[in-house]
């Protein structure tokens, strides 16, 4: 067994664009994006978390690996320690939490990802990229990251704060966050233990639960903006990007 597990929860039943795993993009599912983006990484194994029949057959059929989990996580990665414990009997040293709605993101960032990891510096790491227009800054959909120092030269940086829209102008440390989490093994274990904070539950972005307990996540910078589809909007745009290469 890898001392890496990308494990991807996916789940039919979002509320703002219902069935999003199987939208089809470039005539593929959006979900087969995703797996294949994390094979080709080649750092670890790749699991599907999903309670939903329909998305375990898919991945089996493309010759994946899917576990079938309970119904009732309130978090996706509530999904992803069922993985972990049970078919992976709580074995790898690092877990890579890879949305299931994010079908560009470039292999090579989870390469990244993964090897910061290895230097066990943080709890937590995670990836953003540039804030490029007023429509990012002020979209809630857009999550945004401030860090504690420039990480524009591709390092890494401690997470202050998450949060989707301000009040004020945004600190030139902030960040378009992207979706992805690599948690060490003991980080993950104590991050399910905890209860959902209520900073977490207002914004409702569960890696405040961490930063809320002082877990210490770093944040790498990668040059390009995978798009993450939460809504129909999000899936033609990520169309319009992965259709016209």
């Amino acid at each position: 067994m890898s001392n890496i597990a990308i494990i991807i929860p996916s789940r039919l039943n979002a509320e703002r664009l219902p069935n999003k795993p199987l939208k089809l993009i470039n005539k593929k599912e959006m979900i087969l994006h995703v797996y294949d983006s994390a094979k080709n990484s080649n750092v670890g194994e790749v699991i599907v978390a999903t309670p939903d029949q329909k998305i375990c057959d898919l991945i089996k059929n493309h010759n994946g690996l899917a576990v079938l989990t309970s119904d009732k996580h309130e978090t996706g990665t509530d999904r992803v320690f069922e993985v972990f414990e049970k078919e992976l009997k709580s074995m790898p040293e690092i877990i890579i939490n890879f949305q299931g709605d994010m079908p560009n993101l470039n292999p090579q960032a989870i390469r990244d990802l993964a090897e910061h990891m290895k230097k066990n510096l943080c709890d937590i790491g995670t990836l953003a990229s540039e804030i490029k227009n007023d429509n990012e800054e002020k979209n809630p959909n857009v999550v945004k990251v401030l860090v504690d120092n420039n990480i524009k030269n591709k390092s890494f940086a401690k997470a202050v704060d998450f949060f989707r829209i301000s009040n004020k102008p945004l600190n030139k440390l902030t960040y378009h966050h992207v979706g992805i989490y690599a948690f060490t093994n003991k980080a993950l274990i104590r991050y399910v233990s905890l209860d959902r904070s209520k900073l977490e539950k207002n914004r409702k972005l569960e890696q405040l639960r961490a930063l809320e307990d002082k877990m210490k996540i770093d944040v790498g910078y990668i040059d390009t903006c995978p798009l993450s589809v939460d809504t129909q909007a999000d899936l033609v745009a990520i169309k319009e990007v992965m259709e016209n290469k």
